[in-house]
């Protein structure tokens, strides 16, 4: 009787173990390829990320070699919609032409010598048309008053690095030009709340020291106290991208290491619960040829 009830434990203990094997193969091909997409995926983020690496070099580059070759004559009118930050930001550009410090425009800015202001002036070229020059750092605004040159009366030489738009704001605050408070460099709005005509997509910061004015008029601007500090352009660019590139090839081993862990392990299981299998369909033959004898 005891020899009974044990086979029919066993015959169902089989029974019962049957339907996990279809069950745990569901679960192995989900996990394969869950492990598969997240392996592809941070791979390919890291191809990425080596691609951005190359791609910042080379910035890298073009922008050195523009910042230290001669300053040449920046882009003109017609060519404005072709300039690009790709193919002109950060160019040495050299302008002629007269300030109009009546519609000057102080933005609010953060620099090595504190906070402050960047001092933002139109210069009108003999053409007509209209550059805004970023003339230097000041730590406070100052109002165009009797020691400032009329506009249009001195002929400035400035020398500068061509720089893009700044649009929206800045300082986590945005443009306000109903009451001139700036917090970027945003040309357009700057053009249209000053009331400017042909103004250039672009704005100039001047070197230092490059802001050369006619002789005669020499004396008439010693009364500009405190000059804007120029020459302040950072040139820096954020390379991150090798360290990106890691980080997501290692994700994609420890993906690979994980999986190979967990399909290690599976196979382990496998193999006990076949060897099981096999020493319980064995004892039930044993038992079934006792029982017959």
């Amino acid at each position: 009787m005891t020899d009974g009830a044990d086979v029919v434990r066993a015959d169902a203990s089989a029974s019962a173990g049957a339907p996990e094997q279809p069950r745990s193969a569901i679960v192995t091909w989900i996990v394969t390829i869950c492990a598969g997409l997240f392996f592809f995926s941070f791979t390919a983020l890291g191809c990425w990320q080596l691609w951005r690496l190359q791609w910042k070099l080379d910035l890298i580059s073009r922008v050195e070699q523009r910042v230290h070759t001669a300053a040449v004559m920046p882009p003109a009118q017609a060519a404005w919609p072709a300039v690009s930050a790709a193919s002109d930001e950060y160019r040495h550009v050299r302008l002629q032409g007269c300030f109009l410090f009546r519609q000057t425009v102080y933005v609010k800015a953060a620099t090595e010598l504190g906070g402050g202001f960047w001092m933002l002036v139109p210069l009108q070229q003999e053409d007509g048309s209209v550059v805004l020059v970023n003339r230097g750092f000041v730590k406070q605004k100052k109002d165009a008053d009797v020691r400032t040159p009329q506009s249009g009366s001195v002929r400035y030489t400035v020398t500068g690095l061509l720089r893009m738009s700044e649009p929206g704001g800045g300082f986590l605050r945005n443009n306000d030009p109903r009451h001139g408070n700036w917090f970027s460099r945003d040309i357009g709005a700057i053009a249209q709340a000053q009331q400017i005509s042909r103004v250039a997509p672009f704005f100039v910061d001047a070197d230092a020291a490059a802001q050369q004015p006619d002789a005669t008029y020499r004396a008439l601007l010693a009364g500009e106290d405190p000059a804007p500090a120029g020459g302040l352009t950072v040139i820096s660019f954020h390379n991150n991208h090798l360290v990106y590139a890691l980080t997501w090839y290692a994700l994609a081993l420890m993906v690979a290491g994980g999986y190979y862990l967990v399909f290690r392990e599976r196979c382990r299981q496998l193999r006990s619960s076949v060897a099981k299998q096999d020493g319980t369909q064995g004892e039930c033959q044993h038992d079934r040829q006792g029982r017959k004898s």
